[in-house]
This record gives C-alpha cells, structure tokens and sequence, in this order.
C-alpha cells in the first residue's frame, strides 16, 4: 500500500476507526459539558445534567482526557487496542464505583455520577472490549475469500 493511501486512511481496521469515533463522541461531550457546568462546583457529588447524564468540572475533564486519548491512538491497530484496553479497564472500574455511589451526594461521589452514567459506562467498557480484541484482517488470505 502506498504511503498516499495510508495518509488518507486506507487500510485502517474497522477498531480503529471505533477508537476515534469514540474519542471524538467524549471530546464533544466534555465541551458540552462545560457549556452546562461552568467550572463551579469543581467535584461536588450534586452535577448538572446534560442529556439525563449527570455531570461537574472534573467528570468533563475526564471525558476530554478519555476523548484526546482516543484521538492520539487511533491511528495504528495496536494504539487502538491500547485504547481499547484502557476504556475496558477505566470504564469498567467507574461502572462498579458508580454502582456504589450514584445518585449519592456523598462526597464519594466526586464525578457526580448517575445511573444513566453507569450504563454509558458500561456500554464504554464493552466499546473498549470491542476495540481490544476484535480480530485482524489476515490479508494474505483476504483477496482469496472475495
């Protein structure tokens, strides 16, 4: 493959391209998030609520820092996985941390978290599973299955 094409993406795995998707979905929605909190409240466990999704300060920082990862490791399947692993992991701890302190206003709850967090979560997790392990392409044998 040409280096022309690689520059605009051709040959790229269907995970990487969900590694960005992805990263871009949670860069939008931490600066969604700001338009909705401001910087008040900084980790205070009572959020505002954007799209039924609870969120403060911090909780969208983390979702640009999530987003901006997805951004930088898209661009190679083995960066992507990296990616899809550190969402599986991440997500997947937030999933069972908000199990506990959703809807709470416990300071425990520092990222304001609701259940409708906690599925996002989840689904986040799974999307990172998705991205770690989906299958490569075998191109040795990809031209002869057509």
């Amino acid at each position: 493959m040409s280096n022309a094409a690689r520059a605009n993406g051709a040959g790229k795995h269907p995970a990487q391209y969900l590694a960005l998707a992805i990263g871009i979905i949670y860069v939008l929605v931490g600066l969604a998030g700001f338009l909705v909190t401001g910087f008040d409240g900084f980790a205070e466990p009572e959020g505002d609520l954007l799209l039924g999704f609870e969120v403060n300060p911090l909780h969208n920082i983390v979702h640009l820092l999530i987003g901006a990862a997805g951004l930088a490791l898209w661009s190679t399947l083995d960066r992507a996985r990296t990616y899809g692993w550190l969402l599986a992991v991440g997500y997947g701890a937030t999933f069972v941390y908000g199990l506990f302190v959703a809807n709470s206003d416990d300071q425990a709850n520092f990222l304001a978290l609701n259940q409708a967090d906690n599925i996002l979560h989840l689904v986040s997790a799974l999307a990172g599973l998705a991205i770690a392990l989906w299958p490569a392409r075998d191109r040795s044998t990809a031209n002869t299955r057509r």
